[in-house]
């Protein structure tokens, strides 16, 4: 299997992009990857198409890599005090979050939404503002539903309200709720990417998918047999959650991998065909193909799916036992059965 390269080409994001539906999700944290050797002028064209075609990331598998300090001890705090709901009152006196909280509550949030927003259509501009602050509270709340993920809270609640406002400005009709809500999420979204971007955290990210490659292959040597996810996990020190999280992350890079594959240069493959030969991880799969005739056809097919012998890349127990109607740990020993009678016979 080839080592994956993962610096992308410029126009990653466009490739990637490009077959979304309007209004779709997008994985964060892959977009977090196709950023990484972009300029700001790319970075900006790239969430300004994401804004173009209503695309939400989805900042749930985006990475939380703790900040280091005192910025990483606020955020914790910021965290308690929000999940015990103790904003502002909870903070100290002249802090710069409660402040800022305490003025937006005296603002009047009074008056009906959908009304205001039928009144700015008809050109009436004061509406705008009321309608603004009737529904800042709702920034708000999506601002403090992202506490303590690596950007401050004063920071997510001022870029929540200029999306929220840039909304309202570019209203045009429909559910003015759907619309704002939208708008102040991919804000955020954008906000907490770029903020990751800063930390480096895309370096992170590609670091420990290249040491989750290194240990899928150490272990494969190790055990005649593809590793599980738990047994990876445990060679590098990481939670379930986390090896899951790389595990995603490797996907998405391979199908991006596959993508720009596709349209390079015939004599670009064959270099790369010829480097991957020159491997010890593809002459064990090349040994193991020359034996497959000696098993059965199920079996040999099963080694096929868990190996990538087919062409394809390697499948996970879980994806080989969708195909073949057995359970991941069925897979597991029926591979491990298969690959000793191999043994005998090589």
């Amino acid at each position: 299997m080839n080592q994956l390269e993962f610096a992308f080409e410029p126009s990653g994001w466009e490739l990637a992009l490009n077959g979304l539906r309007r209004g779709s999700s997008f994985s964060a944290s892959r977009f977090l990857n196709l950023l990484e050797d972009l300029t700001e002028e790319e970075v900006e064209s790239a969430f300004s198409d994401l804004d173009e075609k209503e695309i939400e990331l989805n900042i749930a598998d985006l990475p939380k890599w703790e900040s280091a300090g005192e910025t990483a001890v606020r955020l914790r705090m910021e965290k308690q005090l929000v999940d015990t709901k103790e904003l502002p009152g909870g903070l100290p006196e002249g802090d710069t979050l409660r402040i800022f909280l305490e003025e937006i509550a005296s603002i009047p949030a009074c008056g009906d939404a959908e009304l205001l927003a039928e009144k700015y259509l008809a050109g009436d501009d004061n509406a705008a503002r009321l309608l603004n602050n009737v529904l800042l509270g709702r920034a708000i709340e999506a601002a403090y539903a992202l506490a303590g993920q690596g950007v401050l809270l004063v920071d997510l609640i001022q870029e929540g309200s200029l999306g929220l406002w840039q909304a309202i400005l570019n209203y045009q009709g429909g559910d003015i709720y759907d619309h704002c809500d939208r708008a102040v999420r991919r804000t955020l979204a954008k906000t907490l990417v770029l903020q990751a971007r800063e930390n480096g955290v895309g370096h992170k990210m590609r670091k420990a998918m290249e040491d989750y490659q290194t240990a899928d292959k150490r272990l494969l040597t190790q055990l005649g047999r593809n590793p599980t996810m738990e047994e990876v996990a445990q060679a590098l020190n990481m939670t379930m959650d986390e090896a899951s999280a790389v595990e995603e992350m490797l996907e998405s890079a391979r199908m991006l991998h596959r993508a720009e594959a596709a349209t390079q240069p015939k004599q670009e493959e064959q270099e790369d065909d010829q480097a991957v030969e020159d491997t010890a991880y593809f002459h064990m799969r090349q040994r193991i193909e020359e034996l497959l005739d000696t098993l059965d056809k199920r079996d040999a097919t099963l080694l096929s799916m868990r190996f990538g012998l087919d062409g394809g890349l390697p499948m996970s127990p879980e994806e080989t036992g969708r195909k073949l109607g057995l359970t991941p740990k069925e897979v597991i020993e029926k591979e491990a059965a298969a690959l000793a009678r191999l043994r005998q016979q090589g």
